[in-house]
């Protein structure tokens, strides 16, 4: 998707993103020293640009006012959304769009910046009836959420609209099940986790059944209960010399980024895992 990678460049007001966020930038769960530290990891977190629905992002949680969004059990950072504009409401500070792009509707608010001299490309430029890219953050006023733009200009072109929405679902799967296979990777070795379908009612896709063999291995008795689940799911996912992505790892054990990133860590202090093929794949040590 390389040919699309102008969609996110530094056109429009304030400038643009960098790189289709996941997909161009690999997992937020790597860090630039080679482990999946928490502090490096979520700075990626934060930095990451991530395509999405209306939707999705009236469907994403807060566990308190000041906590982080999640979306599926992960943590959002920057985020990216194409909509139509329903109408514009100017003001002396900033300019408020009510956006819709076919799966829900919300409010982008845009601040101006009086020392930067607008192009025709910028927020000059759009007007109510037009289709728009916006990225920023997702934001919450009162009881009404919206999406506080850094940045914000008119779509390119109609293929821009519908490549976001197929970049957004294929985010989305990715993280649900995984990367799919390489060229020339036999899918059968693909991790289990990354092949399974939609989870079954009160229960996880990727759960670790009880009456696993690797539940019964002593050697990793003594480890704390997250670390212990995480050995315990690694195990009993078919061998694979790409080892097991992360975002399956935390799918199958639940909670948050950072805990998980810290259990990681700890797994490979204690060189009980190591990364493969990137920052974001791991291996239970022989």
């Amino acid at each position: 998707m390389s040919q699309f990678n102008d969609y996110y460049g530094n056109s429009g007001a304030g400038g643009g993103g960098g790189g289709g966020g996941f997909m161009t930038g690999g997992s937020p769960y790597r860090s630039a020293s080679g482990s999946p530290g928490g502090a490096s990891r979520r700075t990626e977190i934060a930095h990451s640009l991530r395509p999405l629905t209306v939707l999705q992002l009236l469907n994403a949680t807060q566990a308190h006012s000041d906590a982080e969004w999640m979306l599926d059990d992960t943590e959002l950072g920057q985020v990216t959304v194409v909509g139509h504009v329903v109408s514009i409401q100017s003001q002396a500070t900033n300019n408020l769009y009510w956006l819709d792009d076919g799966t829900g509707r919300i409010e982008a608010r845009h601040w101006i910046d009086s020392s930067i001299e607008e192009s025709g490309t910028g927020s000059s430029a759009i007007t109510e009836g037009s289709y728009v890219r916006v990225s920023g953050t997702l934001k919450m006023f009162g009881s009404k959420r919206y999406v506080n733009a850094t940045h914000i200009r008119p779509v390119k072109s109609p293929h821009e609209i519908y490549f976001h929405l197929l970049e957004a679902m294929t985010v989305t799967l990715i993280w649900a099940k995984g990367a799919p296979p390489r060229a020339g990777q036999n899918p059968k070795t693909i991790p289990q986790a990354q092949a399974v379908g939609p989870p079954a009612a009160g229960g996880s896709a990727y759960a670790v059944q009880s009456h696993s063999p690797a539940t019964n291995n002593s050697q990793y008795s003594h480890l704390p209960k997250l670390e212990h689940t995480i050995i315990t799911f690694m195990l009993n996912q078919p061998s694979d010399e790409e080892g097991v992505p992360v975002g399956s790892i935390a799918r199958a054990v639940g909670g948050n980024a950072v805990t998980i990133s810290n259990a990681l860590d700890k797994l490979m202090d204690d060189g009980l895992v190591f990364t493969t093929i990137d920052d974001s794949n791991f291996k239970v040590a022989d």
